[in-house]
């Protein structure tokens, strides 16, 4: 059997350590380093008590001289600290960025929502994402740019909710017609951020609080460019494209609940509730991780937590002439480092889904 050395950087933050608790159980993947900053020098057990396997390993300094050596690097790492330090990684490594130095092909949409300095896109670690349709109407996905590759963006968790929604209304010319237009998303996570304002328990429990309202957030530009791949057009078209998003904080530790909705156009109008619905159900037949629930039954975070498995639900408001879709996810999992998981499991030529699992832990 295969194995792979890794190293986790930001290992102790909680997208790091998500990541660890998935590399803890996989078969194929061994921890072998695990970096950070204000922790260094601590044992990993110290701050991640919940993995007793790797609760030996000492956090050392987040350098290159750390990192290389291994087979697999996980950047777990704020915005703008993976890219610069991406250029003095080994070439030979598969590098996962979990941030978004590298998600953005368009460095107008960086310059907008991000600004800095603008550092290229690597291949995009979401394998369900359609990407287009071929001759024979048969779907084209993310998964096929994986194998081999070297370097590795990990989409944001809103967008991996929001974009995993709405897709299927978006492929081939005939489908894009009956769901094309403008599309809202609200979804509920959490941040890890200390502000007084909203995450201190006393500010936060009972509560839900909009925030980056008035297309401020800047998973936009991403939700955005995966939409224009979906439709088979380049991520320069996605200007083309609108989105009024505006997430929600609520008083829980994980989960996104997506909910989005689009206009309906005359010919869509004209669709049966059993049509678009299939649309939902061959957009996502084969593809172990999506599950479209039965008819009727919503989506709920509780159900996917501590999963890879995003679960999703369409349906159509008549009255108002718009498509209802929905999504569930854990954030960390199948929004960070589950999905980081899948796409290395690919892009490395091991089972996708090895070292993860679509069960939640509801209730």
């Amino acid at each position: 059997m295969a194995k792979y050395t890794v190293a986790v950087a930001g290992a102790t933050g909680y997208a790091g350590g998500e990541a660890l608790r998935i590399l803890a159980a996989h078969p194929n993947f061994e921890v072998t380093c695990v970096a950070g900053h204000s922790s260094v020098g601590d044992k990993l057990g110290k701050h991640m008590p919940h993995i007793p396997q790797l609760a030996d390993l000492v956090v050392e300094d987040t350098t290159p001289e750390v990192l290389n050596g291994h087979d697999v690097i996980i950047l777990a790492l704020p915005h703008g600290a993976s890219g610069a330090l991406a250029s003095k990684l080994d070439a030979n490594a598969v590098v996962v960025d979990l941030g978004a130095d590298h998600r953005l092909e368009e460095r107008s949409a960086w310059d907008e929502f991000y600004g800095g300095d603008f550092y290229e896109h690597w291949t995009y670690g979401m394998p369900e994402l359609i990407t287009g349709t071929s001759a024979d109407g048969s779907y084209v996905r993310q998964r096929e740019a994986l194998p081999g590759s070297k370097r590795i963006a990990g989409p944001g968790c809103n967008v991996t909710a929001t974009t995993l929604a709405l897709q299927p209304a978006w492929p081939g010319p005939d489908r894009a017609e009956r769901h094309r237009g403008r599309s809202g998303g609200r979804l509920l996570r959490c941040r890890k951020n200390l502000k007084r304002t909203n995450l201190l328990a006393a500010e936060a429990f009972g509560s839900a609080l909009p925030y980056s309202v008035g297309g401020t957030h800047r998973h936009i530009p991403e939700i955005l460019q995966n939409f224009a791949h979906a439709a088979g057009k380049q991520a320069s078209a996605a200007e083309g494209f609108t989105l009024g998003f505006t997430p929600i904080l609520v008083p829980m530790a994980r989960g996104i609940l997506a909910s989005v909705s689009a206009r309906l156009t005359d010919k869509a109008l004209g669709m049966s509730d059993a049509e678009i619905r299939q649309v939902w159900l061959d957009a996502y037949a084969g593809q172990d991780f999506m599950v479209v629930l039965p008819e009727g039954v919503m989506p709920a975070t509780a159900n996917i937590i501590g999963s890879n498995a995003a679960h999703i639900q369409v349906a159509v408001d008549h009255n108002a002439g718009r498509l209802l879709a929905f999504a569930a996810i854990d954030n960390l999992n199948r929004g960070t480092a589950g999905q980081a998981v899948q796409s290395l499991n690919v892009a490395l030529g091991l089972p996708e889904d090895a070292g993860l699992t679509k069960i939640g832990v509801a209730p």
